[in-house]
Order: C-alpha cells, then structure tokens, then sequence
C-alpha cells in the first residue's frame, strides 16, 4: 500500500464521512470511492462499512487503519528529522594536507570545525603537496591544501604567502655559510621546493651545499637545527613558535623581494557544494582573516 493511500485511510477514519474526507484530501467523491475499493480488493477484506449516516470501521478495517497510521507517523518523523539534517552539517569531510600544514595552522583549524559540527567526522592524509594534489584528483579528498603553485583545473584558491628563512642558533646572514663547515639540514618536499632552494645557493654562492644531512620530517629538521647541528632553510610558518631561540635571515631574489612559498585550497567544483566542505572552507577563511 502507498503512503498517499495510507494518508487516504487514515483521514477516512477521522472523518467517518466520504463527503468530507473527499473536501480534505482535494479530490472527487467518486474518485476517493473508487479508491476506496481499490484498496480493500488488495486486502481482501471490507475496511469501511458505508451507510446513509456515513462510514464506520470494520474489525479489519480497524486493523488496517491501525498499520496506515504507524505508516502515516513515520514518515512525518523521517520528514522532520531531514528538515532537521538540512540545518546540521553533518557527514564525513575528507582533506588532503600538506605535511607542514597538517603540522601547524591545520590544527587550529580541526579544533575549531570539530567543536562547531560535533556530526561531522574528519578524514585526514597528509603528505608531500603532489601526493595531495594526486590524491584529490583521484577523489581521495574533497579538499587539497598544497604548497607551491599546482597546475591544477578546478576549483584553486590562494590561502597564504609564506616568506623562507635561513635559521640557525649561530648563523645570522647568508654569507656566513661559506664559512662554516656546519651541515646544511634538508627535510623530505616536493621537488618544486627543493629546486627553488638550490636556484638562490647557485645564484648566491655558484655551489651546492659542502655537507648535507636529509631527514625525513619538517619537525626533525626543525629540531635539529635548535639542537645546534646544523642550519636549515625552513618557512615561516614552521619557525614562528621558535624565532626567539634562533637567527633567521630571508632568503631574497635578485631584485631584493622575499622567495615565499604559496599555500592553496584546491578541489574539484562539485565536491565545493557539500555542506561540510563548505563550513570547513568558511572556518579556514575566519582563521586566515584572524593570523592575517
């Protein structure tokens, strides 16, 4: 039986008059009879019994009418329960970060998201940028926080500008590394990273590092470095909590701008339009409004 047919017996009921569950229901009389018949033909059994002062139940009829309106109640409870959902962001948000970013700001981020939206569940890979961004495409993520400038086709938006530093415990300009036998601590990136740091060393010094120690981890570069064992080139983003233990110099081009390192919010344009996609976007926007 149909939810409009159980909604059709249950305002019968309530009427006990043909006339008037017809006015209700904005159909014919006859129409609403021959509805009627149609239905207790697929039950087998008579539900109204119909005389000249109107309707009344069957012992079957009773029975049948009980089932309409348990049928009639749980769909105006499902029915309240999504207009319910419609006002709540709910559902699982997956991310695709970068290393550095899921080390720092992202966190502040999460706090904030999983706090406001306690229905929503969080989905979290982090890696090198072209692994996220590789990840996005294949739909692993909803949303890519990626570091550079990806050559990316769907939805691209510019989050921050991150300003590189040369940092050390003793090294406190550039020209100090040729006298040092110090090694240079380099971290695992992506190799736009990696090829921008070597363009400034040959521009600046027409070498390549005399000693290099590589780890895997940001963090450990980091540590490292305030440990004493060496320098390293490191963003700003990653140095804020430690710049009073440490010299930090910024690397410069020729024309004497800083050399930054971009971080964006990529995706594709469809998965932009989920609900907790677009209230994690709205918190990352309030959280680089408030650092800006």
């Amino acid at each position: 039986m149909q939810l409009v047919e159980c909604r059709m017996l249950v305002t019968l009921a309530e009427e006990l008059n043909m006339g008037k569950a017809a006015e209700r229901l904005f159909i014919t009389r006859p129409a609403l009879s021959h509805r009627l018949q149609t239905i207790e033909r697929s039950w087998d059994k008579q539900i109204f019994i119909r005389s000249q002062k109107g309707l009344s139940l069957t012992p079957s009829g009773e029975k049948i009418i009980e089932f309409a309106k348990e049928v009639v109640e749980k769909e105006d409870k499902v029915k309240i329960e999504l207009l319910h959902l419609d006002k709540v962001v709910y559902g699982t948000l997956k991310l695709a970060v970068a290393s550095i970013v899921a080390q720092h700001w992202l966190l502040a981020v999460l706090k904030k998201y999983m706090r406001k939206y306690p229905c929503t569940k969080i989905s979290l890979i982090t890696g090198c940028s072209n692994e996220m961004l590789n990840a996005v495409y294949e739909y692993e993520g909803h949303i890519g926080i990626v570091r550079g400038n990806p050559d990316w086709k769907g939805v691209k938006e510019h989050l921050l500008t991150d300003p590189l530093y040369l940092v050390d415990t003793k090294i406190n300009c550039t020209a100090d590394i040729l006298c040092t036998d110090r090694p240079f601590i380099e971290f695992k990136s992506d190799s736009t990273y990696y090829h921008g740091i070597l363009d400034w060393w040959h521009r600046e010094f027409g070498t390549t590092p005399k000693s290099t120690i590589r780890v895997d981890q940001l963090e450990t570069c980091k540590q490292m470095v305030l440990e004493g064992l060496g320098y390293a080139i490191l963003p700003s983003t990653a140095i804020h909590d430690i710049k009073s233990k440490l010299y930090y110099t910024p690397l410069l081009k020729e024309n004497g701008t800083p050399i930054v390192r971009e971080t964006w919010l990529v995706g594709h344009e469809s998965t932009f339009n989920l609900k907790q996609v677009k209230a994690f976007i709205d918190i990352v926007h309030e959280y680089m409004a408030h650092s800006t």
